[in-house]
């Protein structure tokens, strides 16, 4: 297992391994067969930057069985995803800025995401695997009142794609075993989802099979796999922390 990051130090954009409280900088491209360059340096000297640049941010709803018969929502015959535009993506650390235009409820949600490490078009579910290079943590912000406003259009571009509102990193994680991972939410410390991601209608392989035969996937891209129950307000100046163990804990604070 590796944790990968990518992160600011010396006035440069560095690739590198995290072990313990030491990086492991590496040179080249994380998704091509990075090199170690044998150097070293501290995390805590560091700016812990998004992980990848992904073209694109795909993210589910109606994702878990739990949540959709705690809703009395029909479990879905294919996925249901929308996209966060890239204008949304932000890091560990970063602040999650409420939009000027909009003064109504925000939420946060907990999510496990897969990065698509190799282009994956019409894969099957086997096969898929060979194309998943890691996973991240996921806040995938929603301006709640947004969504449903005018009832002749959900709105899921505009009330999840503001600036700050596609969260992800700190790390990618490698050879996790994913069935065991368990994701938690903590708003200014109590603990307000924890659910398993066995309680997935489609699971990671299964999820990116599916999505390769409407979209091809590149290198970098996100898919976020929906959140379970508990997904809650956040207010301003308030801390929230996903974590997902053996990924990390994906951390920021709610602003004006």
């Amino acid at each position: 297992m590796a944790l990968w990051l990518q992160f600011g130090y010396k006035k440069n954009t560095m690739l590198g391994v995290l072990d313990g409280d030491t990086i492991d900088i590496y040179s080249g491209d994380i998704f091509n067969d990075p090199q170690p360059s044998g150097e070293t340096c501290q995390l805590e000297d560091v700016d812990i930057l998004m992980p990848c640049k992904p073209g694109k941010m795909l993210a589910l709803w109606n994702n878990f069985y739990s949540r959709a018969e705690h809703e009395g929502w029909d479990i879905p015959p294919e996925p249901l995803y929308f996209v966060k535009t890239p204008n949304s993506f932000n890091a560990h650390l970063q602040p999650i800025i409420r939009p000027l235009s909009y003064d109504g409820p925000v939420v946060f949600e907990g999510e496990l995401g897969i990065v698509i490490g190799k282009t994956c078009s019409h894969v099957s579910e086997i096969d898929a695997a060979d194309h998943i290079f890691g996973y991240t943590c996921i806040n995938d912000v929603t301006a709640k009142e947004i969504l449903r406003r005018d009832p002749s259009f959900p709105q899921w571009t505009r009330a999840k794609g503001f600036d700050s509102f596609g969260v992800f990193g700190p790390y990618i994680a490698t050879g996790l075993e994913v069935d065991t991972l368990v994701v938690q939410s903590r708003l200014d410390g109590e603990l307000l989802q924890d659910y398993p991601v066995t309680d997935m209608v489609f699971r990671p392989h299964k999820l990116v099979s599916m999505i390769s035969q409407d979209i091809t996937l590149e290198p970098g891209d996100v898919i976020a796999c929906g959140t379970g129950l508990d997904a809650a307000y956040m207010g301003d100046g308030q801390i929230i922390e996903i974590s997902i163990e053996g990924i990390g804990v994906l951390s920021n604070t709610m602003t004006s």
